[in-house]
């Protein structure tokens, strides 16, 4: 098969004729039809991701994908052969201990003891055929009139689903998502909608993105143009969201300041709840007296559960979520170069994807 080989970060990355990989127990092999590129994967191959850790040797890169299984190993009995799948590169062992580890497959790992379950699977999507965990599979059903490379955009939705979960967030609340502007956080809103919040502060900087998803989203979106002034952004938060929100999502990327971060905190009613799922290279800090007084909760999250995808994937088929304004920008394999260009210079509601 053909498949990219990447020697390590900031090492040589080619199109190569290697070995379809052999199934094992507890493996699903699948046919690749369209896998979803990281926007930052161009950085990431280039070596200026420092905090990422990747497999010793050659491997493929590429994390989550669609297909369709060609094999499966033993110890896999509900996942059949020819039957359509969402490959998630987040996998976490199945061991019933307290604290079980992670790895992103075809990406790095998460924890300092996952090193050896990155070395059982370090090949990513960006291959004709992969080799996942089937605990990483998951099977589509009855959406047959949604084209892999659309299905494949469903990975921006996974780790914002993760985000709202732990926020709990209910239906007809009102939301703010900080980073609204960028790909998760233009993601996270119209998932938030599929969720049903009552309303949904779009909170960013870029005006041009911010009216992108107030025009996909509808009239339960509120745009809110953020300065940079913790004060004035605060004051705006509120006002849009008619005197504050019952949670915020904090999905800013690489944030060289807390300051819409301590914005959305301070905007939200007593009671109300921050989940943090982006980056920031600055510190927080935040008032012990107005987290005690207002009875608020900051809470991290990493990633998403298992059932993500199933789950997702039955908000598709009700029709609760509509993955429609999210653009594929399609590419072949043998393209990457030109995908990984594309990724980097991507809108917030596009998404590109590499098929066969």
């Amino acid at each position: 098969m053909k498949a990219w080989r990447l020697d390590r970060m900031g090492g040589s990355l080619r199109l190569e004729d290697v070995l379809v990989p052999e199934v094992r127990p507890g493996s699903v092999l699948v046919r690749v039809e369209a896998s979803s590129l990281m926007s930052y994967i161009k950085a990431y191959v280039e070596g200026d991701l420092p905090f990422y850790s990747t497999p010793t040797g050659p491997f493929t890169p590429g994390g989550n994908g669609v297909g369709v299984v060609e094999a499966v190993g033993r110890d896999v009995w509900s996942i059949k052969p020819g039957q359509r799948v969402v490959l998630s590169s987040f996998f976490v062992s199945s061991e019933r201990v307290v604290d079980p580890t992670r790895v992103l497959i075809g990406v790095t790992v998460i924890d300092s003891e996952s090193k050896a379950m990155q070395a059982d699977w370090p090949d990513g999507t960006l291959a004709e055929f992969a080799l996942f965990p089937a605990s990483a599979v998951t099977p589509v059903n009855d959406l047959s009139h949604i084209a892999s490379a659309h299905l494949a955009v469903i990975s921006r939705c996974t780790i914002p689903f993760g985000g709202l979960l732990r926020g709990r967030l209910e239906a007809g609340e009102i939301l703010i998502v900080t980073g609204a502007s960028g790909a998760y956080g233009g993601a996270a809103v119209l998932l938030a909608l599929a969720m049903g919040a009552g309303r949904v502060i779009a909170a960013g900087r870029n005006v041009e993105a911010l009216d992108a998803i107030v025009s996909a989203g509808g009239a339960r979106v509120r745009p809110v143009v953020l300065t940079g002034d913790v004060q004035a952004d605060t004051v705006a938060l509120r006002a849009a969201a008619d005197g504050g929100a019952q949670m915020a999502f904090d999905m800013v990327g690489q944030a060289r300041d807390p300051n819409a971060t301590l914005a959305a905190l301070g905007a939200l009613r007593r009671g109300g709840r921050l989940v943090l799922m982006g980056s920031m290279t600055a510190s927080l800090p935040v008032s012990y007296v107005q987290l005690m007084l207002n009875d608020l909760e900051i809470i991290g999250q990493n990633m998403y559960p298992a059932d993500a995808n199933r789950r997702l994937l039955e908000l598709l088929h009700i029709g609760r979520l509509d993955l429609g304004p999210i653009v594929p920008k399609i590419f072949t394999l043998a393209d990457l170069p030109k995908a990984m260009d594309a990724a980097t210079n991507a809108r917030s509601l596009e998404c590109v994807i590499v098929g066969p």
